[in-house]
């Protein structure tokens, strides 16, 4: 078994995925690893499943951050579909939607006490576990977009450092999952960096919280399920959340008038690769065999890859009907986002110096924004600023 087996780039499937998209849906969706190229260990008919775990069946109840009826939450359910037929019948999964068992934030401490047995949830809600969790997912100013994360998580190591952090919370991490750039939805026109002084904005704490507090801005937290409603009743004047598509699906348009971005060179300023997870508990996962526990990671990548196109074809058919609702794009100015790293650069290291796991964790960042391919930053950038590790 490849114990710390590190899943593969979104890079290398069709942009649209239609033909992961119609295996799935087809009598046997074993097809779909086949069309993934998910790996050596995923092409062949699972010849375990003749085993005691197989027999005996591994049911995982698994929640997911989407709430239902998102397209988000489509893909995941189809995925959850396939995963029995994909493993001979030795694993299935019982999906559920955001809150449906467990709260928003506290999904974690409920795949750990076997309340669940598994997580699909956005690893930005990890802070208030570990401050490691912060460096887990986009943050303000870091890793901009997806392969950067691929080599973060592979080329220096950042995979086997998250499978350390969250083994320590009971759980076995089985594979991020690509996602979008998170949307700022505003009550307000915010024209400039200044313009968010005083604002009542929703952020999911941690790293990303404080940023935006440090430049002045009031920041809340409420899981997503509380946001159309807060800013209906303008409890609040902004509010991030996830991408284009989902973010209209749940209504988005109705109670803010205006869609914040960063600058043409980053349109996200404060989480552009807003990733996801799949996560088992530690218990669950050694009751597979190892053929098995290779084979999920396996089909955790092709998800990844699946979940990410079909996003990102569902957000191109979303602006448009932005537009068409009146909907004001705004983007801030490249001098907005060069201060807006000089307020994040601090922070990172704050949060990365509180403890070793975070400091681990940050270097393989540190290594990716300096590698000369990648070039986020300069020496000159982290000058005078320490890194314990």
């Amino acid at each position: 078994m490849q114990d710390d087996k590190q899943p593969s780039s979104i890079s290398s499937v069709d942009t649209d995925n239609t033909h992961v998209r119609e295996a799935f849906k087809t009598p046997s969706r074993r097809n779909f690893l086949k069309a993934a190229a998910v790996g050596s260990a995923a092409a062949v008919a699972a010849p375990w499943v003749g085993n005691v775990q197989a027999q005996e069946g591994i049911r995982i109840r698994m929640q997911s951050s989407w709430q239902p009826g998102t397209t988000g939450y489509k893909i995941f359910e189809e995925w959850a579909a396939g995963v029995a037929e994909a493993t001979g019948g030795e694993v299935s999964i019982e999906p559920f939607p955001a809150g449906a068992v467990a709260g928003a934030f506290e999904v974690a401490d409920a795949v750990r006490n076997g309340v669940i047995d598994g997580q699909n949830w956005f690893t930005v809600y990890w802070p208030g576990k570990m401050p490691a969790g912060v460096f887990l997912t986009a943050y303000p100013m870091g890793l901009s977009v997806p392969h950067q994360w691929d080599m973060m998580f592979g080329a220096y190591g950042g995979f086997g450092i998250a499978k350390d952090l969250y083994r320590k919370q009971g759980q076995e991490l089985l594979g991020y999952v690509h996602h979008d750039m998170n949307l700022i939805h505003s009550k307000k026109p915010l024209r400039s960096f200044d313009d968010f002084k005083g604002i009542k904005l929703r952020m999911p704490g941690g790293i990303v919280a404080e940023t935006f507090a440090s430049i002045g801005a009031q920041t809340t937290l409420l899981p997503g399920s509380e946001v159309y409603p807060a800013l209906e009743k303008g409890t609040i004047d902004a509010a991030d959340y996830v991408g284009a598509a989902v973010n209209f699906e749940l209504g988005f348009w109705q109670v803010a008038d205006y869609i914040i971005m960063g600058p043409p060179s980053t349109p996200c300023l404060h989480q552009a690769v807003d990733l996801m997870d799949i996560s088992v508990n530690r218990r669950t996962f050694e009751r597979m065999s190892p053929q098995t526990q290779d084979l999920m990671h396996d089909l955790v990548a092709a998800y990844s890859r699946e979940h990410y196109a079909a996003i990102q074809k569902a957000n191109a058919e979303a602006w448009p009907k932005y537009r068409e609702k009146g909907v004001e794009i705004i983007h801030l100015t490249e001098e907005d986002g060069n201060r807006f790293r000089e307020a994040a650069i601090p922070l990172w290291f704050k949060w990365a110096n509180k403890d070793a796991d975070a400091a681990r964790l940050f270097k393989a960042h540190l290594d990716t924004m300096l590698d000369p391919a990648v070039a986020l930053i300069t020496e000159e950038d982290i000058k005078g600023y320490e890194l314990n590790v």
